[in-house]
């Protein structure tokens, strides 16, 4: 199988894909009462598939990847309330604004290591931050942006206390750009991806433009984090400073490391276990909710993912290792 034929195979959907998608429509129907914890679940893992993209595909290490996050959901709320509450216009000026924000912030992370992107990325989420805090009578400040209501999406289905409609407005919006994202990493461009996260060197040598494909993927990603943003705020009605905390940043990747990074389904998975173990283990010790997810990552990292779903190879090799 040649190079082009491997990329339309892989970029197929295989069944079990369908299945997965066609229960995370019927969810909300399927559990009225938890619509809410499934539109949050849709709307991180939106995040953690755009930080994914620039992590697993491209190798650019991030810490300040809230920053995109924030900007959505403040230009979002923002032309909500203060121009036009469509949610589909707004999610389109999120994503806009974050495409901005990813295109200038991708020049910064061209040079240097990953303790300089790192340091780079974390300054540009802090810079948002104040400058939200600061702005306050429009941002609302450390109060945050209240009062955004948004209209009937498509002017016929209104928002709901139960959360359904939201529920499948994100679940929407993540199936669209989760489809758009697995076409990008499956085509040339996203091998080309790759071949700079693996040596951008030699990429270099056979004539990849690295620093564009580095901007290009940069600038994408922040736009996906952007649409998580502006569907974050849409869908709870606020806006706060807390969507720029490095807490964010950290908890994504947490849930990449739970999933899989390199995989967009990785990002998905990783956000509903995550959500899932927070919402049980925090009604069970509510102050110690923290010491399991990092006993599990411990767990994870030291077991293997591969073994952690096979318990009889836990204790010895597997019968292929010792062949």
């Amino acid at each position: 199988m040649d190079a082009r034929s491997s990329l339309l195979h892989a970029r197929r959907f295989k069944a079990a894909e369908w299945v997965f998608w066609c229960l995370a429509f019927a969810a909300p129907a399927l559990l009225p009462s938890h619509a809410l914890m499934l539109n949050e679940m849709a709307i991180v893992a939106l995040f953690a598939v755009s930080l994914d993209l620039i992590l697993g595909y491209s190798g650019i290490v991030s810490l300040g990847h809230a920053a995109f996050l924030g900007l959505g959901a403040y230009s979002a709320a923002l032309f909500a309330k203060f121009i036009l509450p469509d949610p589909l216009l707004g999610l389109c000026v999120g994503v806009g604004a974050s495409l901005v924000l990813g295109y200038l912030c991708s020049f910064s992370i061209m040079r240097g290591s990953d303790l300089t992107r790192l340091m780079v990325t974390l300054g540009t989420a802090l810079i948002l931050l104040e400058l939200a805090n600061k702005f306050g009578d429009i941002t609302g400040g450390s109060d945050g942006l209240q009062g955004v209501v948004m209209a009937p999406l498509f002017g016929r289905f209104e928002f709901d206390l139960m959360g359904q409609v939201a529920a499948w407005y994100s679940i929407g919006v993540l199936f669209v750009l989760f489809v758009l994202m697995r076409r990008l990493v499956h085509s040339p461009l996203g091998a080309s991806l790759m071949a700079v996260r693996d040596n951008a060197l030699r990429a270099r040598a056979i004539g990849i433009h690295v620093n564009g494909r580095l901007s290009l993927i940069y600038t994408l990603a922040a736009g996906v984090a952007g649409a998580a943003g502006a569907l974050l705020a849409q869908t709870t009605g606020f806006a706060s400073l807390d969507v720029f905390a490095m807490d964010r940043s950290a908890d994504v990747m947490l849930m990449l490391v739970m999933g899989g990074v390199g995989w967009l389904y990785g990002g998905v998975v990783g956000a509903v276990l995550f959500k899932l173990m927070y919402d049980v283990i925090a009604n069970i010790t509510p102050q110690y909710w923290t010491f399991w997810i990092g006993l599990f990552l411990v767990v994870l990292m030291r077991v293997g993912r591969e073994r952690l779903v096979r318990p009889w190879t836990w204790f010895g090799a597997s019968r292929k290792e010792q062949a």
